[in-house]
C-alpha cells in the first residue's frame, strides 16, 4: 500500500507576489541541509525536504540565480525520514533536521566538512576521524528563550519561544525535547509565570543554563521589576531550586537574587582530567556537555602534549581546553579577546591547583608576536575560534614553529579557508572529523590536526 502523503503543520503564509506552490524532486542537500531541486531549470533550496524525496513546496523567496521555499507536503518520503519528536519542529528555528534520522544527520555533516575542505581549501582528508556522537535529545544545557507581546489593545498576546526559521518572529512553544530536562520540564510553568507578571511587556528574554549540580535562569527586563513580580519569581526559584538572576542592562548588570548565599557561578566537570570549571550563567560554554567532554579528550589526544612542552591555546575562553592541556604539558598559555573570560580562566586554574598555566587578554585579529607571552615559541597550538574563523592569527602562526596544530571549528567553510592558509605555511592536514555538538541542526562542529612538514 502506498504511503500517505505527509503534511506539515501551520506553514507561514507566502509573501506577496510569489507564485503558487509547486512539486519538485529533491536531488541533494545544500551545505545548510536544505533540499536542492530544479524547477524549470532553476535551483530551489527547500526547507524540510530530504534527498530523493518528491515534495510539494511553497516559495518563500525568489532571486536571480536561485529560489527558496519550504516543503508543505511530502509526496514520496525518503526512507531516512522520521517523525519529529517536537510538535514545533517545522516552524521553530531551534531545530532544522528533526525529520532526518540522527545517523543520517551526522553523515550529512561529515559530507559538508569534506566538501568544504575540498572546495575552499583545496584539501583532501587523509584520515577521517570517527564522529563524536551522544544522545540527540535533552542535550542542550544553555539556550535563550524570547519573550514578546504582539498585537494591540484587547488583541495583545504573549509569545514565549524561539525564533522561527528564517525570521525574527518567535515560535510559541509548549515543549522542547532538545533542552536539558531540568529546564524543559519548566517550560509550561515559565510561560505561566511570565504571563502572570505585571512587567511582562518589559521582559525580553530568559537565558537558561544548566551546570553540574544546579540550573539557572537570567531574566532580562527593560524596566525595574515590581515588588509583586520579584516575589513571584523568588517563589518559583525556591520551589524548583533553580538559581535566579535579574538582568536590567548589559551582561555585567546580571545579578543573582536566589539563593541569597553562595557564589554567582555554576560549574561543569571534566572528570577525565580531574577538573571542575566555574562559569557565570552568561559566560560562553559549549551547549552539549557530553560532546564537550569527548571533544576535549580528542583535542588533547590529537595535540599529544608532553611533559616538557610549551603549548598555546588561542580563543581559550575560560579554560575549556587550556586546563586539560595543562594536566599533560609542561606549560600552557591561554589567550582570549575577552578579559572577563581570561580572569575566569585564572580563577579556574587556581581552583584546580594548576600553576603551569597563564591567561592573557589580547585582540587576536591584531599582531600577537610582540606580546611577552609569545616569546620562545610553542611546541603545539590549539585554536577554537568563532564562526568567522582565525585567518588573521593563522597567518602569524608559522613564526612560533609549532610541530602540531589542532583546530576546533564551528564553521567548516572558515576552517577550510584557514586550512588552505596553513597549507601555504608548511602544515599538512593529517586528520579531521565532525562532532555532533548540535543534533537536529545544520550546525557542523569539527576538529582537525595539522602537522608541520616544511
Amino acid at each position: 500500500m502506498a504511503k500517505k502523503p505527509r503534511f506539515f503543520s501551520a506553514p507561514k503564509p507566502a509573501r506577496k507576489n510569489l507564485p503558487a506552490g509547486a512539486e519538485a524532486e529533491i536531488e541533494k542537500f545544500s551545505h545548510d541541509m536544505r533540499g536542492i531541486a530544479r524547477v524549470s531549470g532553476k535551483a530551489v533550496f527547500i526547507d524540510n525536504a530530504l534527498p530523493g524525496e518528491k515534495v510539494k513546496f511553497r516559495y518563500s523567496a525568489r532571486r536571480s540565480k536561485f529560489d527558496e521555499g519550504a516543503a508543505q507536503e511530502v509526496l514520496q518520503p525518503s526512507p531516512l525520514r522520521c517523525e519529529p519528536r517536537c510538535v514545533h519542529a517545522h516552524l521553530c528555528g531551534g531545530c532544522s533536521l528533526q525529520h532526518l534520522v540522527p545517523e543520517a544527520q551526522i553523515a550529512a555533516k561529515q559530507k559538508v566538512l569534506l566538501d568544504q575542505l575540498a572546495r575552499f581549501g583545496g584539501i583532501e582528508v587523509p584520515e577521517l576521524l570517527p564522529p563524536l556522537v551522544a544522545a540527540p535529545f535533552g542535550y542542550r544545557r544553555r539556550a535563550r528563550i524570547g519573550i514578546r507581546i504582539v498585537g494591540r489593545g484587547a488583541k495583545k498576546t504573549l509569545v514565549f519561544g524561539f525564533r522561527q526559521k528564517g525570521s525574527n518572529d518567535l515560535t510559541e512553544i509548549d515543549e522542547c525535547p532538545v533542552l536539558h530536562p531540568l529546564i524543559a520540564a519548566q517550560i509550561p510553568r515559565l510561560k505561566q509565570l511570565v504571563g502572570e507578571s505585571d512587567g511582562r511587556a518589559y521582559f525580553s528574554q530568559l537565558e537558561v543554563v544548566v551546570g553540574e549540580s544546579a540550573a539557572a535562569i537570567v531574566l532580562r527586563h527593560l524596566k525595574p521589576v515590581t515588588a509583586a513580580d520579584r516575589e513571584r519569581w523568588l517563589a518559583f526559584a525556591a520551589e524548583t531550586g533553580i538559581h535566579l538572576y535579574l538582568q536590567p542592562g548589559d551582561a555585567a548588570s546580571a545579578h543573582k537574587i536566589w539563593p541569597g548565599d553562595g557564589e554567582d557561578y555554576l560549574t561543569y566537570d571534566l572528570p577525565e582530567f580531574d577538573l571542575t570549571l566555574r562559569f557565570h550563567p552568561l559566560d560562553f560554554v559549549q551547549v552539549n556537555a557530553v560532546i564537550n567532554r569527548q571533544m576535549v579528550a580528542r583535542a588533547v589526544e590529537l595535540l599529544n602534549p608532553q611533559a616538557g612542552e610549551r603549548l598555546l591555546d588561542l580563543f581559550c575562553g575560560l579554560g575549556n581546553f587550556t586546563l586539560p592541556l595543562a594536566r599533560r604539558a609542561g606549560a600552557v598559555v591561554g589567550v582570549e579577546g575577552e578579559g572577563g573570560l581570561t580572569q575566569r580562566g585564572v580563577d579556574n586554574a587556581a581552583l584546580n591547583g594548576l600553576r603551569n598555566v597563564s591567561f592573557h587578554a589580547c585582540d587576536l585579529t591584531q599582531s600577537i608576536e610582540s606580546h611577552p607571552w609569545a616569546a620562545g615559541g610553542f611546541d603545539g597550538i590549539l585554536l577554537d575560534p568563532p564562526r568567522s574563523g582565525a585567518l588573521e592569527v593563522v597567518r602569524r602562526l608559522a613564526r612560533f614553529d609549532a610541530k602540531r596544530i589542532v583546530y576546533v571549528s564551528c564553521n567548516p567553510a572558515t576552517l577550510a579557508r584557514d586550512a588552505g592558509e596553513l597549507k601555504s605555511l608548511g602544515y599538512s592536514l593529517v586528520k579531521a572529523g565532525v562532532m555532533d555538538m548540535f543534533p537536529h541542526t545544520d550546525h557542523v562542529e569539527s576538529i582537525a590536526l595539522f602537522k608541520k612538514t616544511r
